[in-house]
């Protein structure tokens, strides 16, 4: 049982009241006395609301229950079932049209479409692969899974397989960034000339930016289509890009651009310890430092977040996100956990602590 101390009538588990004022509002320009007292009053004041608004939840869900029971082998009655809801307030009249404006709205929901991921916020390492699931390998990701049609053998590499890769993966190029004329199959050689690229693209508003090595030879071309990154790797020197006739060595692509970091369906966080886990996780990605090390095939391999694309083009830098946006998805107001116990001895709802902390 953990050691509990008092916060302004919350009796707070020791851990998380150290992680809070030591670790989480330390920067954050909010006083840790003024956190308290502002926690205290939202929690005393909604707590009461909530558990009435679940009595009325239950209510209605024993209703319906019923409703359905002694039915139950009947045909279903759209329209009576429509009057029931309505009658037991389940339902209730449509208001008056309106619209809601937004500012400073984030182009990953505003104008980007992109896949999104969700991961359990405790285990560091799949949250930070979210994170950097912003950009993706186009090669590994045809090698690696089924998208070409069959799985990979798993019998070592498969030279056959990586040859269909590339092909799948130039015939990509064709379609999301096609050249003017001919095929990204064809071309011997990338180029910048003047402020376009060579060989010419369809549409040159297409080309991004590049970026060169340290002898200043091309390495990287960043295309963008529909909103979305495509970055040519090039690297005669690479394990594919030595074959390649235009030295592409990978492409990556602009991939999960938002994240959800889950407090809820995908962990079981029972009490102080395991909030301050999740806790933790969720500031170290806020602020950009969160790492974890595991062994892999005999070594040790740090996990960190990526940094942000940057590329340039006529002397500009061209600065890219490099992190998919992140949500935290915090617990819904159901449930209850013992990390704070309110005034009257009752545990805190874990939905108006997350609202809190993360």
């Amino acid at each position: 049982m953990s050691v509990r101390v008092d916060r302004h009538r919350l009796q707070v588990a020791e851990e998380l009241a150290e992680f809070i004022e030591h670790d989480a509002l330390p920067g954050s320009g909010v006083d840790p006395e003024a956190f308290w007292e502002a926690f205290s009053r939202l929690a005393h004041d909604m707590a009461p609301r909530n558990r009435d608004l679940l009595a009325t939840r239950a209510v209605l869900q024993g209703k319906i229950d019923q409703w359905h029971k002694h039915r139950q082998g009947q045909p279903h009655d759209a329209a009576a079932y429509r009057e029931f809801l309505t009658e037991i307030g389940y339902l209730v009249p449509e208001g008056p049209t309106f619209e809601i404006e937004t500012e400073n709205t984030d182009p990953e929901f505003a104008t980007i479409a992109g896949p999104q991921l969700v991961v359990p916020i405790t285990n560091a390492r799949y949250a930070l692969n979210a994170a950097n699931a912003r950009w993706g390998s186009l090669y590994d990701a045809f090698y690696g899974t089924d998208a070409l049609g069959d799985m990979p053998t798993g019998a070592g590499y498969d030279a056959a397989r990586g040859a269909k890769v590339i092909a799948a993966a130039k015939a990509f190029l064709d379609q999301a960034a096609p050249l003017a004329t001919g095929s990204h199959a064809d071309v011997t050689e990338y180029a910048v000339e003047g402020d376009a690229l060579s060989p010419a693209l369809k549409d040159p508003d297409q080309f991004v930016a590049t970026n060169t090595d340290e002898s200043g030879t091309l390495s990287e071309i960043i295309l963008k289509n529909n909103g979305l990154h495509i970055a040519l790797q090039i690297d005669p020197k690479g394990t594919i890009g030595g074959t390649d006739p235009a030295h592409v060595d990978d492409i990556q692509l602009e991939s999960a651009v938002t994240a959800i970091m889950d407090c809820e369906d995908s962990v079981a966080c029972v009490d102080a310890e395991d909030k301050v886990l999740a806790y933790r996780n969720w500031l170290g990605l806020m602020k950009g430092d969160l790492a974890h090390s595991f062994q892999k095939g005999g070594r040790t391999v740090e996990r960190v977040l990526n940094q942000d694309v940057v590329g340039w083009r006529d002397g500009e830098q061209i600065t890219l996100k490099g992190r998919a946006l992140m949500l935290v998805r915090n617990v819904g107001h159901l449930m209850t956990n013992p990390a704070i116990l309110l005034e009257s001895g009752d545990e805190i709802y874990e939905g108006l602590m997350d609202a809190m902390i993360t």
